[in-house]
């Protein structure tokens, strides 16, 4: 039986230059005391003054090609929060589910989906063959020895929010609970009303401000990371919750690949800067305290979901 059609969102992540912050791996970010006067220097600043250790590949194991007229976009996974269904999702793409299939809905300010148009059919739908059609909900997972970057300012959604291995992410120690959280860029497993409903056959990426009311809500099976221009900048579909309609084109998706399975020359070769050096941690406290000379006030505080997370071309990295 197929499941119905649904409708979620993604999550943004923005960060900037700074002074130094102090991260704990376990502990809430806290900033020097002297912080509101120290001098700041520019996001470029930062990144040029980082060690190359500071940097990490993209991991091929974990990370997907999408490829659309208009060009490339990489997906970064996120199995350490959502482990069954990014391994649904590696067996959807090893066998060219997605290939072919289009965009059902682009919302302005919300999310873009993509799946089989004819998803809701059972006669018709694409099989999902050795996929799972169900499963069970990975909305969040224990925070107990997760290294979590957090960020020292109040969050309204969650008791704590930081970063874990470049995803934006939320904890609640208290709970013992840990969460990605929709950024702008996030991709999450859309799902109907069952939460078991979500396999990963219908994805969907946020394209406008974070909706974290979806936290805790859906799986998130990671993030873009390059290439968003391509998913964000489509046409507005003119239906309910922005579906296209049928007298409206669908852009196709021509293939999904994991990048591991591409030959070398084919597969992205991407650096992303980590988010437990102290690089991150200047970057961070730059984007709270801005001093550059455009700002008059600085905020003084940040939301997880405005902390730019850098990516570079892995050729342009210094040897």
């Amino acid at each position: 039986m197929r499941l119905p059609r649904v409708t979620r969102t993604l999550l943004r992540t923005v960060i900037g230059p700074g002074a130094a912050l102090a991260v704990g791996l376990a502990g809430a970010a806290t900033p020097p005391p002297d912080a509101a006067n120290a001098p700041s220097r520019t996001l470029q600043q930062v990144l040029d003054a980082a060690p190359p250790s500071d940097w990490r590949p993209l991991d091929a194991d974990h990370a997907l090609l999408l490829e659309l007229p208009a060009g490339r976009v990489v997906i970064e996974l996120a199995p350490a929060f959502a482990p069954a269904h990014v391994a649904n999702l590696k067996t959807l793409v090893r066998a060219h589910y997605f290939d072919g299939l289009a965009i059902l809905r682009v919302q302005d300010g919300y999310v873009t989906q993509w799946g089989d148009p004819r998803g809701e059919d059972d006669a018709q739908a694409r099989p999902l063959g050795k996929a799972a059609a169900r499963l069970a909900p990975e909305f969040t997972r224990a925070a107990a020895g997760l290294a979590f970057n957090a960020l020292p300012d109040a969050d309204t959604y969650a008791p704590e929010t930081g970063f874990v291995d470049g995803f934006p992410a939320a904890r609640d120690r208290a709970a013992n609970e840990a969460w990605l959280t929709h950024c702008y860029g996030m991709v999450g497993a859309a799902r109907a009303d069952d939460p078991q409903s979500g396999p990963g056959s219908e994805l969907y990426v946020v394209i406008g401000q974070a909706p974290r009311q979806l936290d805790r809500n859906i799986a998130l099976v990671g993030r873009v990371v390059q290439g968003m221009e391509h998913l964000a900048a489509l046409p507005r579909g003119s239906g309910p919750l922005g579906f296209y309609t049928d007298a409206e084109p669908r852009p196709a998706l021509t293939r999904v690949r994991l990048v591991a399975d591409l030959p070398p020359a084919e597969r992205p070769a991407l650096e992303l800067l980590r988010t437990d050096t102290a690089t991150f941690a200047a970057l961070v406290e730059s984007r709270r305290q801005r001093r550059d000379d455009w700002y008059r006030r600085p905020a003084g505080r940040i939301d997880v979901c405005n902390v730019p997370l850098p990516v570079r071309a892995a050729a342009m990295a210094p040897r």
